[in-house]
């Protein structure tokens, strides 16, 4: 559905590969609020393990938390590099000599790795060796300004940085100057550059940067199903009327009945501000301060306004309307004015609760995705299967959890649903992938009910819901034993406590029929254990018992196997649950090789691998 917006701030985590460096990583936690990850074999001791330190460090920068490195610099770079993506996102990364004597910023020192570096080496007593210029230069990032405050044209401080250490300093002005005078006593003055400080909108010289308050709070409402575009037009178009910079908004606020609106979401995207939300309870008792009541409102939703409300809500008790509602077909907006800059965490309001579906694959970290790494880190509680969640290990022992057991999927969904709309980012972790015999589609079916029909409240279905895809048992074990589905391919369960065994028949038939390679999940049970064998008998009226089978099992885990066998041979007291079998299509071969076995299904090349020379190449262009 939706697309993953804006994290919370990421938990760091001090990690150790030796006694002498997790004796430095205690120092460090008495002071900094972080976890400590110590690597199993060398540091016992430590409250969180991990085995390989690379995949491991990688894991932790893809998922955004910001990691503190007691080891040799060389490791953590070697790590991190293939993932670094911008200097202006890429999580910190802080190297710190065992000795505890010198701490260096590698990566993020524009995403805050400066400042946790400072903290480090206070901590510590160690030498701190800064190699970004205006830190090193003035001890400040210029183009990181504190909490509440916002640089507004961002993509400029790279060509204005260069020119105010090479020039004769910074012209310094604006009206909401006090704001930052002290931050900015150790800039030396001068007309190489400006840099200005306010929340009016401004065109930026080639050599200014501009800096807002973010003390301006924009509420709005909408009618069901508004275009994102009139809603974003709307508002651009009232700051420029107002006379607000767009960097100035600390946040877009409106009425929870309103939370599953896309336009609001794509506004608060477009902006890059996080969307909070108030009950009508709250936005109840702004009617007194709003501008402009509205009885038509208060007829469909039992409030006099939203826009207004909101945003009054939003500024506090002393906080005042600066632009009152405006309105065009479809979208309502108004600004209220803070008393003074507010940093995301102290906003009202609260977020718009998420249920994330993330598919982890078969377990090991190397094989999750960088996107699902990063929902795991931005989630408030973690839902599934306590084996699931266990696989996940160190990266998300600092993150709530809620197990349940097998055969309480439902009460999985429902309880996330119902959290969410509480206000929480809940992800429901699933092993391969949410969508593909996961949680996936019990989430939608429950969102597909009314309450009084088995499904769930109605804040629950205002929720968002966003997804990252996982690598599913059929890839992995495809990928580990050759190429067996190069060619058309089916996945059947032959789990029948859900569907009727009737219907699981008529599957295996058709996929008989069809001759597709067949990949088989839930093959068996403690209980179950005649299925298997019926879909061995029924293929076999159709491929014979020559065709190539894969039984892989604990994909990923210490414990993979990866077994081949015949139709014909199959023997079901070979698999268990967590087996994935893979029934090769009448074309699908063996081949073994002197490095190992390996299934592949051929996709039809014979014909130009066994064709003329000429010919080859002619049909070789006429495909192109």
């Amino acid at each position: 559905m939706d697309q993953l917006t804006a994290s919370q701030p990421a938990r760091p985590v001090i990690l150790c590969l030796s006694k002498a460096g997790l004796a430095i990583a205690r120092r460090l936690a008495e002071v900094i609020d972080a976890d400590i990850h110590g690597h199993a074999v060398r540091c016992p001791d430590a409250p969180h393990h991990f085995g390989k330190a690379t995949p491991h460090i990688a894991d932790l920068f893809c998922s955004g938390r910001p990691v503190i490195g007691i080891c040799a610099a060389g490791i953590l770079i070697r790590a991190v590099a293939p993932h670094l993506r911008h200097k202006g996102t890429d999580a910190p990364v802080i190297a710190v000599a065992e000795s505890g004597n010198v701490a260096v910023p590698l990566v993020g020192g524009h995403h805050g790795a400066i400042t946790l570096a400072r903290q480090v080496a206070d901590a510590v007593g160690a030498n701190l060796a800064i190699t970004t210029a205006g830190d090193d230069r003035w001890g400040i990032p210029l183009d990181e300004p504190p909490a509440g405050w916002r640089l507004a044209n961002q993509a400029a401080a790279q060509r204005v940085m260069p020119q105010l250490l090479a020039g004769d300093g910074a012209f310094i002005d604006g009206d909401c100057l006090d704001g930052l005078n002290e931050w900015f006593d150790r800039v030396p003055r001068g007309n190489a550059v400006s840099l200005t400080v306010t929340r009016r909108q401004r065109t930026p010289g080639e050599s200014e940067l501009v800096y807002c308050p973010q003390d301006v709070m924009l509420g709005v409402g909408c009618a069901r199903g508004c275009q994102p575009d009139e809603m974003i037009d709307l508002v651009m178009q009232e700051l420029t009327r107002a006379d607000i910079n767009a960097a100035s908004i600390a946040g877009v606020f409106s009425v929870d009945l309103k939370a599953d609106e896309p336009a609001l979401h794509a506004l608060a995207a477009m902006l890059d501000v996080p969307l909070r939300i108030f009950d009508r309870e709250t936005l109840a008792a702004e009617a007194p301060r709003l501008a402009s009541p509205s009885a038509v409102v208060e007829e469909e939703i039992g409030i006099p306004g939203v826009a207004e409300a909101a945003a009054l809500a939003a500024a506090g008790p002393d906080g005042k309307l600066i632009h009152k509602k405006v309105k065009s077909a479809n979208a309502t907006m108004a600004l209220a004015l803070a008393p003074a800059p507010v940093d995301e965490p102290a906003l009202a309001g609260r977020k718009p609760g998420r249920v994330m579906l993330i598919g982890i694959g078969p377990g090991q970290a190397e094989w999750r995705t960088p996107e699902a790494s990063q929902m795991i880190l931005g989630a408030d509680e973690l839902v599934g299967y306590d084996l699931y969640i266990d696989l996940l290990g160190a990266v998300a022992a600092h993150i709530p959890r809620r197990d349940f057991r097998l055969g309480e999927e439902e009460a999985r969904c429902r309880y996330a649903l119902e959290a969410a709309a509480a206000g929480k980012d809940v992800a429901v972790i699933c092993s391969g992938d949410a969508g593909i015999y996961a949680m996936g589609a019990l989430v939608y079916e429950l969102l597909d009910r009314d309450e009084a029909d088995g499904g769930v409240s109605d804040a629950a279905r205002r929720v968002q819901i966003v997804s990252a895809p996982g690598i599913s048992a059929l890839q992995a074990a495809a990928a580990r034993s050759g190429a067996i589905l190069g060619h058309d391919f089916c996945a059947i369960s032959l789990s029948d406590l859900l569907t009727p065994w009737e219907a699981i028949e008529k599957r295996i038939h058709a996929a008989g029929v069809g001759d597709f390679v067949v990949a088989f999940y839930n093959p068996v049970s403690k209980r179950r254990r005649t299925q298997l064998a019926a879909a061995r008998e029924i293929l076999m009226q159709y491929r014979g018992g020559d065709v190539p089978v894969i039984l892989a099992s604990s994909l990923g885990r210490p414990d993979e196997k990866i077994q081949y066998r015949t139709l014909g041979g199959l023997d079901i007291d070979e698999v268990d649950m967590l087996t994935t079998v893979m029934v090769g299509a009448s074309s699908s071969k063996r081949l073994d090789l002197g490095r190992g076995s390996a299934v592949y299904t051929p996709r039809g090349y014979a014909k130009h691998l066994d064709a003329p020379q000429g010919r080859k190449q002619d049909e070789t262009e006429a495909d192109t």
